[in-house]
């Protein structure tokens, strides 16, 4: 159960007084929120327990206080906390009336109770209620898994309908009723029949509700298949709106039949809602809970450093130019084979999934491939265990197209065709997951930019970073910030542009700065406060002259 209002009085370390409303402490309470304003209402959305110590209100007076109380109660708060001994002694019996008129829960909160406490107690109660729920939908999984297997979808169901203190029913493509769970469900099942007609000329996955004076309970009806016409349907009815574990079982269910009628196509999209869940977790900063839904499918990946792949399709003119020392010594057969295998269909996340995929069921490694995003925000996210046939496979597969590309479009395809990015992160562990998420991220970033097919993570931090500045916005930025001294200069009124890069480049050392010039030192100083005047920013600013040091490196690189 969620925490309510009655819960939190009767927390000990609260110390809570109910002053008002208090036939209506058994209330849900979604969150304890603090807000001093006079009108809280726009930011509420109900369910919540508002904390306050009426510094901006007139809690003094009557019709101040019902109609704040009224605004509070219109908005769905379901309780008032008020901290005595801040702004006041007691709580005023202004509001305390206006709270019994409207029946709003009031509660006194004691100066030694800070509303972080309060706050803790409803965010960890929460907490506790959905870890709760979490683990009975697993147990229900459990449990619907093996009926499933020893059973077949006759075990299933009734495992369902036992879940969810209801009934259950399989519907076959024509919306004729196949098994049903206990067998009384029958006679309901059968009147749902052409509201699962209906829903099959939805897209796939659909779903609607079922409820009214016509039928006895509130029927869920979802679709089951994974192509543009469904295969089956199931019927969950029940008494009242599903919970969270009741919710996970059925989730559950529609998972299990799906795979009883789509074997192949169903088990690799149930893999990857449990991959998508257990990489959310992961980047949540939840490995503990990523082990627990990784189960045996995913639990060896994790058990030992793997890589994050973020992989995107970029349009071929953003991707022409390749670094000479980057090409690889591939074959041209080799090359050539794989371009045509990622230019297949058009779909280059697509067969870069299969290489990956492929290469890891070989080798008998765990790979967890997620899809992210549709259309141009097309992405897909790939852990793979570190020194593994996926990884080699993939940097092999993107070591071929950036070969076999290097230069020219291939023949037959349109500048505003898409082809492979690809980011590589450094092994990580699930606690650093999120940490290489961000990695392989970046990774991508630079390869579209600098016209690669692939770039791993590690690449970024050897070398130098002054390669970096050939990036057109920087050049840019370079460019706006140098302009003025640049068109001083032009008029032939002194070289500030020289004077600033010597200068910069002996550290802000007069006399060495001043030689490299053939100037005198006062006249060196001169140039500095002028450039200074200029640009309107003072060399005594470190970043200033980090900033003026880079954008003379930008320039000169041209």
């Amino acid at each position: 159960m969620p925490p309510t209002l009655a819960s939190l009085v009767h927390h000990s370390a609260l110390k809570l007084t109910v002053r008002a409303g208090g036939d209506r402490l058994d209330v849900p309470v979604r969150w304890a929120h603090v807000s001093e304003l006079a009108d809280p209402v726009p930011y509420m959305e109900g369910g919540e327990l508002l904390l306050i110590t009426a510094l901006k209100l007139d809690a003094e007076n009557p019709e101040t206080m019902r109609r704040y109380v009224r605004r509070l109660v219109g908005a769905g708060v379901v309780g008032l906390g008020f901290a005595v001994g801040v702004n006041y002694d007691d709580i005023p019996k202004a509001l305390v009336d206006a709270a019994a008129e409207e029946d709003l829960p009031l509660l006194e909160v004691p100066r030694r109770t800070p509303f972080l406490a309060i706050s803790k107690a409803v965010s960890a109660a929460i907490a506790a209620d959905q870890y709760r729920a979490v683990t009975a939908g697993f147990a229900a999984q459990r449990e619907l898994t093996k009926q499933a297997l020893t059973d077949g979808p006759d075990g299933l169901l009734a495992a369902l309908a036992a879940q969810v203190n209801g009934w259950a029913a399989l519907y076959d493509a024509s919306g004729a009723v196949v098994a049903t769970a206990p067998e009384w469900a029958g006679r309901r099942a059968a009147r749902l029949t052409a509201d699962v007609e209906r829903l099959r000329e939805r897209p796939a996955p659909a779903s609607s509700v079922v409820g009214g004076p016509e039928h006895e309970d509130r029927v869920e009806l979802h679709t089951l298949g994974t192509g543009r016409r469904p295969r089956a349907a199931l019927a969950v009815g029940t008494a009242a709106a599903l919970g969270t574990a009741e919710r996970y079982a059925v989730h559950s269910a529609i998972a299990l039949l799906t795979l009883t009628t789509e074997r192949s196509r169903s088990l690799h999209a149930a893999e990857q809602r449990v991959g998508a869940a257990v990489l959310r977790m992961l980047l949540a900063g939840e490995p503990d809970h990523a082990r627990a839904v990784a189960g045996d499918l995913y639990g060896e990946l994790l058990d030992a450093p793997f890589r994050v792949i973020v992989a995107e399709a970029a349009p071929v003119s953003a991707a022409r130019v390749v670094d000479s020392g980057a090409r690889v010594a591939l074959s041209t057969t080799s090359a050539a084979v794989l371009v045509a295998a990622s230019e297949a269909g058009g779909d280059p996340l697509g067969a870069l999934t299969e290489v990956v995929e492929s290469a890891a069921a070989r080798a008998g490694e765990a790979v967890l491939v997620v899809p992210e995003g549709e259309g141009e925000a097309a992405r897909v996210v790939v852990l793979a265990a570190d020194g593994g046939a996926a990884v080699a496979r993939c940097a092999e597969y993107a070591a071929a197209l950036e070969a076999a590309r290097a230069g020219t479009v291939p023949e037959g395809r349109g500048a505003d065709e898409d082809e492979l990015v690809v980011g590589l992160s450094a092994p990580a562990g699930p606690i650093a997951a999120a940490a290489a998420y961000k990695q392989a991220e970046q990774a991508v970033s630079v390869a579209r930019r600098r016209g690669r097919v692939c770039v791993e993570h590690e690449q970024l931090a050897a070398g130098s970073v002054l390669p970096l500045l050939a990036d057109d916005a920087v050049k840019a930025f370079a460019d706006g910030l140098l302009r003025a001294l640049h068109e001083h200069d032009a008029t032939g009124r002194g070289d500030l542009v020289a004077s600033l890069r010597a200068w910069l480049s002996r550290h802000g050392q007069w006399d060495a700065a001043a030689a490299d010039l053939g100037v005198h030192r006062h006249t060196l100083r001169y140039r500095m406060r002028r450039v200074e005047e200029i640009l309107g920013r003072s060399l005594d600013d470190a970043d200033v002259r980090m900033e003026l040091w880079l954008a003379l490196k930008a320039t000169s690189a041209e």
